[in-house]
């Protein structure tokens, strides 16, 4: 798929897992370590590339829930997204990650909150990237 770019994000990374990562604008200063779980040393206050992607999921899929509330004409107030990204051995010996992304639309019945969020998860770049690629789940709430 070709597309018309009208923003590229900067980042770089010395030191893999196990380095640092900036950004151009300097928004971005953070130490990166590899989680124990993973065989690393777990550096506190470090984070890992799951970490950042969950938070860019995250992010984008709440974006795109405000594309999808303004096309059904409905007002979101007070949602969160919370993505978790797993990672582990896939079937072909190499790794591979998941999303579990939980959405929470307070105010909204069950069905209709269900309906954004599939929706938005047509809309969400990172949904269309991940589409056949990884496992996406999506758990919709409607908790106040």
């Amino acid at each position: 798929m070709k597309i018309q770019k009208v923003f590229t994000a900067q980042a770089k990374v010395v030191g893999g897992r196990d380095g640092h990562v900036t950004t151009a604008n300097d928004a971005l200063d953070l130490t990166l370590s590899t989680p124990k779980e993973m065989g690393g040393p777990g550096k506190a206050g470090a984070t890992n590339p799951e970490q950042l992607f969950a938070a860019g999921y995250a992010a984008c899929f709440e974006g795109a829930l405000g594309v999808a509330a303004r096309q059904a004409r409905v007002k979101l107030e007070k949602v969160t997204v919370e993505a978790l990204i797993g990672f582990g051995q896939a079937e072909d010996g190499g790794y591979g990650i998941s999303a579990d992304l939980h959405v929470n639309l307070p105010g909204f019945e069950q069905k209709q909150a269900e309906e954004l969020v599939a929706a938005a998860h047509g809309i969400c770049p990172y949904s269309r990237a991940t589409k056949g690629n990884i496992e996406v789940s999506l758990t919709t709430t409607t908790n106040a």
